[in-house]
């Protein structure tokens, strides 16, 4: 491949994640699709209708991946949630970390992006802070932290803390044909669950679920697939084009931010570069934005007291910290991880719950104080 077809396959590449960026802004703008929306109606109302669409785009994106994986268009062991080393810590103290901000800050990094395009002017003040607490969890000072503590609790595991390899190995079956049937499986069954659900059925909820697990089945392909190069012409080595980490990547929202304002900040340094996460993320604003003018529901909003402004300013930091630190966000681990059944993702998905749960109910406590 010469230097020409490389940049118009990178600019594909780019384009390519944009649209899937705006698809996922206009579904989430237009369903009110939500994690921390899910978690709040069924502990606050007992409501599972969220959760079940939930449980069906993590569904179909797992089923998704493992028709890729058996279909050779993707490579488990080459994405960004494989790995040899166990970080179950970080995973679920930074889990625990996002899923406490998400709350304070209401709503994930998908969902902050989503109320920008709608007209949140204090989702932008979140954006803002998520980034920076992010970069600084990358690179900074709070990085320094992280390496020092919790990412020092390693368990070292040689066939990888993806459930699939585990299977083959006891199974006999081959690793594709097993990331398959796993898919199937799994996938299959969480898709049959949300579907059965009194009600669920309605076009709204399948547009929600069905459209973002397809989403994420689609940057899969995308990243691993058509940005995979066996060897990149200047360097001689695998790669995968336009990504932050050099691996096939799906969507997140939380590293990916605070890529964007070093990108913004430093544009002028030419090695600051777009990359799938970047404009993926673009594409959530652009495309919530286009629905809520589409639908009349754009909306200017700001804060609505002093402590409303603390709440926002501490979940945001929060979510950098623990998103960085859990490896992905409700969206990052939640939907793109587990669709790869990935351990570290159920961990991390389930200190994002617990920690949400934890800051629905000091919510609840605060408001009976304030009575």
């Amino acid at each position: 491949m010469q230097a020409p077809e490389l940049a118009t396959l990178n600019a594909q590449l780019l384009w390519l994640s944009l649209c899937i960026g705006i698809g996922f802004g206009a579904i989430a703008q237009r369903t009110h699709f939500c994690t921390m929306g899910a978690v709040s109606d069924l502990v606050n109302m007992g409501d599972w209708t969220r959760m079940r669409q939930w449980g069906l785009a993590v569904g179909l994106a797992t089923v998704g991946f493992g028709v890729l994986v058996y279909t050779g268009r993707v490579d488990p062991a080459q994405v960004l949630y494989a790995s040899n080393r166990w970080i179950w810590l970080s995973a679920l103290v930074g889990g625990g970390l996002f899923g406490l901000g998400m709350v304070l800050a209401s709503g994930c990094g998908s969902k902050t992006l989503v109320r920008i395009g709608g007209g949140s002017l204090k989702s932008l003040v979140v954006l803002l802070v998520l980034g920076a607490s992010a970069f600084a969890t990358l690179k900074g000072v709070t990085a320094v932290l992280r390496v020092a503590t919790v990412d020092r609790v390693v368990l070292d595991v040689s066939a990888g803390t993806s459930l699939a390899p585990w299977v083959a190995a006891a199974s006999g079956l081959s690793p594709a044909l097993t990331a398959l049937l796993l898919g199937l499986g799994i996938g299959g069954s969480l898709m049959l669950w949300a579907m059965a659900g009194r009600g669920f059925r309605t076009p709204a909820n399948l547009l929600a679920g069905a459209g973002m697990g397809g989403l994420v089945v689609a940057m899969w392909w995308v990243s691993g697939h058509l940005g995979h190069l066996t060897e990149h012409p200047e360097t001689l080595q695998e790669t995968f084009l336009a990504t932050n980490s050099g691996r096939a990547e799906a969507l997140s929202f939380v590293a990916p931010v605070a890529y964007l304002l070093d990108w913004l900040l430093f544009f002028s340094d030419k090695s600051k570069v777009l990359t799938m996460g970047i404009t993926s993320t673009l594409g959530v604003v652009l495309g919530s934005w286009c629905m809520a003018m589409a639908t009349g529901n754009f909306r200017w909003e700001g804060f609505g007291s002093n402590e409303d402004l603390a709440n926002h300013l501490v979940g945001a930091a929060l979510m950098g910290v623990g998103g960085v630190t859990a490896m992905g966000c409700t969206i990052g681990q939640g939907l793109s991880g587990l669709s790869t059944l990935s351990v570290t993702s159920v961990v991390a998905v389930a200190g994002i719950l617990l920690g949400a749960v934890i800051a629905l109910r000091y919510q609840v406590w605060r408001v009976d104080q304030l009575a």
